[in-house]
């Protein structure tokens, strides 16, 4: 299976060269058994057409989707054609831009950051995944999705991002507003690298401890797999 990575974004540069892009994460987290394909987005980078990869999977970015970039249409216009087409995952941005892309709303939350290690509470089972009653995965975002697309599933989510895990059956296509591709020593880097001034102090230290405990990057990681692979 090839996969094409639609990269959205970019970590801090002082800690990529520790801890990689975010297509590297993305290939540590989905391991061996795929080709990749990797699409610069913000540089205008985008297949030719839908069947040049098997799957596609979108990034998180810096970036919100309601900003006015110029390569943030054409990439939902992608997504509108690929979807049914081609199985389609978001992370974070990828979850926003999705769902904006096929109906939904996004905004900025006035509950403000949402980082360290998250817990969900699974809403739903796909058949993709297992029965795990709920998962904690890495967090960093101040966006939420506020109104499904017509159509999204609610596969889980909390009180702070209610819609924070989504599916669309008829699309081939789910999102996550987590990070199941941050490693915890990277959730923690970045948190540090925004500490007191993009985070404030006190909940940036209570994210860095909170990324102490076990997480479930793994599982969700497998469940990607076993969707990329039911197609």
């Amino acid at each position: 299976m090839k996969i094409g990575i639609l990269e959205t974004g970019e970590p801090p540069a002082e800690l990529e060269p520790r801890f990689g892009d975010y297509p590297a994460m993305f290939r540590r987290l989905l391991g061996d058994g795929y080709d990749y394909a990797t699409f610069d987005v913000q540089a205008g980078a985008l297949p030719e057409r839908v069947e040049a990869c098997d799957a596609y999977l979108v990034t998180g970015s810096s970036a919100g989707v309601y900003d006015p970039l110029p390569w943030i249409a054409p990439l939902k216009a992608f997504l509108n054609q690929a979807r049914g087409r081609a199985p389609l995952v978001g992370v974070c941005f990828g979850h926003q831009v999705m769902a904006e892309a096929f109906g939904g709303r996004v905004e900025k939350s006035s509950k403000g950051w949402g980082v360290g290690l998250q817990t969900y509470r699974i809403a739903a089972s796909a058949p993709w995944m297992d029965a795990a009653p709920a998962i904690a995965v890495p967090g960093s975002h101040q966006d939420q999705v506020v109104e499904p697309p017509p159509g999204a599933q609610v596969l889980g989510g909390s009180d702070f991002t209610p819609f924070g895990f989504l599916e669309y059956p008829e699309a081939r296509a789910v999102s996550l507003q987590l990070h199941p591709e941050f490693e915890a020593d990277y959730a923690k880097a970045l948190v540090e690298s925004r500490r007191g001034s993009v985070i404030p102090e006190a909940l940036a230290a209570r994210a860095v401890a909170s990324l102490d405990a076990p997480n479930d990057d793994a599982r969700v990681g497998g469940w990607i797999r076993r969707f990329l692979a039911a197609g």
